[in-house]
């Protein structure tokens, strides 16, 4: 039985890798939101409502702080490169640290790229941090992302 269950979910992942050539409905995997002091690294996952409307969650970590942060974004293909997408969006922000939170507004531009015939999305986004509040400003914070396209 465990080779029956064994041999249909290798099938049905060798199915969405076919299937999944340059573009995709949704991604999980490992986002960075690298700012010029810190580094945050956790989940990061991707849904398109649409072919170009689409929302990004993540869920990063750094020492003593939290990161969560909830995007909207437009996508438009490049025309001749198969795979390649540039976006543009905004989205809020909390960080949760040391019993204190700050609330940021992040709009965000970048470029998706599909690998094609693999299920592997690149993705790269510079991504300001505009404070509300006190919490600053950071315009040099910038994000990465390596997701697995379904």
């Amino acid at each position: 039985m465990k080779k029956l269950l064994f041999v249909l979910a290798f099938a049905m992942l060798c199915t969405v890798i076919t299937k999944a050539q340059t573009s995709y409905k949704a991604a999980l995997g490992l986002g960075i939101d690298a700012f010029d002091n810190a580094t945050f690294v956790g989940a990061t996952g991707k849904y398109f409502f649409t072919a170009n409307h689409v929302g990004q969650a993540d869920l990063l970590f750094e020492n003593n702080a939290t990161m969560i942060t909830a995007l909207y974004s437009y996508h438009k293909s490049f025309r001749g490169a198969p795979g390649l997408r540039w976006y543009l969006g905004i989205g809020p922000s909390i960080v949760l640290w040391d019993g204190d939170n700050s609330f940021a507004l992040r709009p965000h531009l970048g470029l998706d790229y599909k690998i094609n015939g693999v299920p592997i999305v690149l993705n790269f986004d510079w991504r300001p941090f505009v404070g509300l509040g006190d919490a600053g400003n950071e315009v040099g914070a910038f994000g990465l992302g390596l997701q697995f396209a379904f």
